[in-house]
């Protein structure tokens, strides 16, 4: 099991592409492209962080690079949460969480 560090900004599922996948196997993005046949602008804006990887893109991806598109999509989720977290910090500060048992003031 991958231990994820929460304290600092998760991997965005384009830099693991670029890094731990197409430049080490000697790839180009438009190779990927190719290969899993969708537009190389996908490709491109999921690398440069301007898109995140749909439940589409991952299952063409964990085709092709023989993993499972859990691993991508929990890419894309733990980079979603950690966002969404640092913006919604000061209103969740304000939700009091539910007490079973406690009344409905």
């Amino acid at each position: 099991m991958i231990r994820v560090p929460t304290h600092r900004e998760p991997t965005h599922p384009g830099e693991m592409l670029l890094e731990e996948f197409l430049k080490p196997m000697g790839y180009s993005q438009q190779d990927l492209a190719r290969r899993i046949q969708v537009p190389y602008q996908r490709i491109n804006e999921l690398v440069n962080r301007r898109r995140g990887v749909t439940p589409a893109t991952a299952l063409r991806l964990a085709r092709f690079f023989g993993n499972s598109p859990s691993f991508w999509l929990n890419l894309q989720l733990r980079w979603d949460l950690y966002h969404a977290r640092e913006a919604e910090a000061e209103a969740l500060k304000k939700i009091r969480p539910l007490r079973v048992g406690s009344s409905r003031s």
